[in-house]
């Protein structure tokens, strides 16, 4: 090779990089919907970069987010399948990894695609997909892909992932979480949870939860969490103000970002030990002795503490 020869080759990965650069967070998006976790999420990415720049070097990508999109699509849904295979053998519970941030996420960018389109409640429920129902669900109704694309990606015709995308938006019609939760009632909501919690209020918990809530915890099998989902009220209420009640000095509990809604994550001597998510449903909670009323009752308590997935 020349010497101008390796200065455009040169010149070619540094466009490449830049583009891709731009498209990251996006990507990483299109990933962590689709694998759950977002450490598996940002090495599919960097994966598919290397794949990129490879195949540019044989045949120039000219759209650069699209290649890379259904290439990082089609890694993902590869990473799921053999994912879901481990998960049979997985201790308790198995729930996604949450993106949690203290102060609010770092990146306009990555709020777009991490918080906004891929809420903690939405990933749960997408887990009761098949992989593909998931993957052709996620790249058509939350990004916006044509199924010619997504056929690209999930290895099928048009026609079959237009039919997946309709069978998971069906079976995700009456579990999917709302969409239009208000963000200062979802506070709201989070500090009567964890105001009840601290103060060892079981009625104060009951009034802000749904009847047919349900509580989960993933522990891993590392820590100490519930093997089995909690149901109803007045179990999970009894059940989250006994952990609370096992909290010791160095223990402390603080509101944070969870995916873009208001969380809660607990530290022992500054280090993370667990985060926990709300989903809120359709109704009023009413007024009573905590405060005002705030919006829909509280369905879904997740509770992460394996410590592979708090980062």
């Amino acid at each position: 090779m020349t010497e101008r020869a390796g200065d455009r080759a040169t010149e070619r990965v540094d466009e490449l990089a830049i583009a891709y650069s731009a498209a990251r967070p996006r990507l990483i998006g299109v990933a962590y919907a689709i694998v759950g976790t977002r450490s598996e999420a940002e090495d599919v990415v960097s994966e598919v970069w290397l794949r990129l720049a490879a195949a540019d070097a044989v045949d120039p990508v000219r759209d650069v987010d699209g290649w890379a999109t259904v290439a990082v699509a089609r890694a993902a849904l590869d990473v799921y399948r053999s994912a879901r295979r481990r998960r049979e053998t997985y201790v308790g519970p198995w729930l996604p990894e949450p993106v949690v941030a203290v102060t609010g996420p770092a990146d306009p960018a990555d709020r777009v695609t991490l918080d906004d389109s891929v809420s903690y409640a939405l990933l749960v429920v997408l887990e009761s997909l098949t992989p593909a129902e998931r993957t052709a669900w996620v790249l058509h109704d939350l990004f916006a892909l044509p199924f010619a694309d997504v056929a690209e990606a999930v290895g099928r015709t048009p026609e079959a992932v237009r039919q997946l995308a309709a069978r998971a938006r069906r079976h995700l019609a009456d579990r999917a979480p709302r969409l239009d939760v208000d963000p200062q009632a979802h506070r709201q909501t989070v500090d009567r949870f964890l105001a009840a919690a601290a103060g060892g209020d079981v009625a104060g918990l009951v009034a802000i939860l749904d009847p047919d809530v349900v509580l989960t915890s993933d522990g891993g099998g590392v820590v100490r969490a519930a093997r089995r989902p909690v149901l109803g009220a007045d179990k999970v209420a009894r059940f989250v103000v006994g952990i609370m009640g096992l909290a010791g000095e160095h223990d402390e509990a603080r509101i944070v970002s969870v995916n873009g809604l208001t969380g809660v994550a607990t530290y022992r001597d500054g280090v993370l030990t667990g985060v926990v998510s709300l989903t809120i449903g359709v109704g009023t909670i009413g007024v009573g002795a905590m405060g005002t009323g705030t919006d829909g009752p509280v369905t879904r308590v997740d509770i992460v503490r394996a410590p592979a997935k708090l980062r």
